[in-house]
Formats: structure tokens, sequence, C-alpha cells
């Protein structure tokens, strides 16, 4: 891959956190991850040099929409999901050091595959679940599941959307709770990954370069809100994030099968 696919490709990866975090496609941010250490590691780079330098930029995004969404948020859930995300967190940073590259890509490959099959089976999934009232019983555990997929791909969408969802909140309600529940989470996230060497001068220096593109992501997403056919749109982004997932799982030669 050539220096300016992994610049496009990595670019497109960082736009996503703009639309997610603008309230488009629900869990749109879960794509960032596998592209983008596709495109560093056609570099080189290990798996963990794209989740750091994803990490502020998320907290970026975060900002952006903190304040587009300032006390449209139900606080509760924070009360609910924080103390089981603080030991996910702790516990997926842990893992991650006891993983090889190779092994984080199949993790990382596994979480996006397993997100596609969440968003096309979740309305089933809701219907089957009737009445739900949250709590710390059910909150902590959702928490620690969030903890460790946040800490490994930045993916803990799918298990707070499936704690959040069937509370069933407006729209406006669900987003701005979604958008401080994961505003909490990465910056929990933010001294571990500090601490592990995840975040370093070089990611962070890299990921000055992509900043622009959260709030063009944002303004996007919004736009894109007004203007365009969600489904049709989440379609192509579900199969991009699929085939994203394959290739990170089993490691294709594309050129090989392309031949």
């Amino acid at each position: 891959m050539s220096g300016a696919a992994t610049i496009l490709l990595a670019a497109i990866g960082v736009l996503f956190i703009g639309f997610s975090k603008a309230g488009f496609g629900g869990g749109l941010g879960m794509l960032t991850t596998p592209i983008c250490v596709l495109a560093f590691s056609a570099k080189g780079k290990e798996p963990t040099f794209a989740i750091g330098i994803l990490l502020p930029l998320l907290c970026a995004g975060d900002a952006f929409s903190i304040y587009h969404y300032w006390g449209k948020w139900e606080r509760k859930n924070l009360t609910y999901l924080l103390p089981g995300v603080i030991v996910g967190v702790v516990i997926g940073v842990r893992l991650m050091g006891r993983f090889s590259n190779r092994e984080l890509n199949i993790a990382i490959g596994v979480l996006a595959v397993l997100f596609v099959v969440f968003q096309l089976l979740k309305e089933k999934i809701y219907r089957a679940e009737g009445a739900f009232c949250p709590s710390h019983r059910t909150g902590v555990p959702f928490g620690i599941g969030a903890g460790i997929t946040s800490a490994f791909a930045h993916g803990a969408g799918p298990l707070v959307s499936m704690f959040l969802i069937p509370q069933r909140m407006s729209k406006e309600l669900f987003v701005g709770t979604s958008v401080l529940v994961f505003t909490w989470i990465n910056w929990i996230k933010m001294p571990f990954f500090i601490h592990q060497g995840i975040i370093t001068r070089d990611t962070a220096l890299t990921g000055l370069w992509y900043l622009p593109l959260v709030p063009i992501g944002v303004w996007l997403g919004l736009w894109l809100n007004r203007k365009v056919s969600e489904p049709l749109f989440l379609n192509l982004v579900y199969v991009i994030t699929f085939l994203a997932g394959l290739q990170l799982m089993f490691d294709f030669n594309l050129a090989r099968v392309l031949h």
C-alpha cells in the first residue's frame, strides 16, 4: 500500500469519528479502528499504534459532541456503567500486553464482524428483551464488557447501545447520553494508555495531522442527518466494516487473491 493510500484510508476512518459523534448512523465509530489498523499495519506499525492515535481524536470528537448535546442526557446511566468500565479498562489494557500483533488484529477483526452481526439483529434482540429497568446489577457487567472492548478496539458501542436503547429514550436523549458515557470512557482510558506506552509522542504527533478531520466529520454527519438516506449509507458501511474485520482476522494476501 502506498503512503498516499495509507493516509487516505486512515483519513476515512477518522472522518467516521465525526460522523458517529454527530449522531449519524449510531455506532459508525466502530469502523474507525479496523480501518486505521489496516492502514498503519500496511506500513509495518503495530495495531496499538493506530489505537494510540485514535484515543485523543475520539476525545476531541467527544468535546464537539458534548457541546452540541449539553444537558440532553440521562446522567443516572453513568452511575450504573462507570464502576464496571473502570474495571474493564484495567483488564483490557493488561490483556493487550499479553497479545501478539497477530492476535490483537484477530481480536479487533472479531469485534468488527460481531458489530455488524449485532447491527443486523439488534431489532430482534430488543423486541425479545421486553421491559428493561437499568440498575447497578445490569450496569456493572455491561460496563466491564464496554471497558474491555473499548480498550482493545475503541469498540464499546454495541454494549453501550444494548444498555441504553431498551430504556426507550428519545433519539436526542439517547445520542446525548451516549456522548456523555463515551466521553467518560475515553478519558478514563487516557492515563492507562499513556502509562502503558500506547499513547506516545509519535502517536500524538501523527494524530495531529488527522485532527482537523474530526470537526469536518462532525459537520458532515450533521449534514448527512438532514440530506442522506441513512439505511442506504449504513448498509454500505456495514459491508466495509465486515470486510475489514475479515481482513484483520484472516490476513488475506489480496495481491494473490486478485492474481
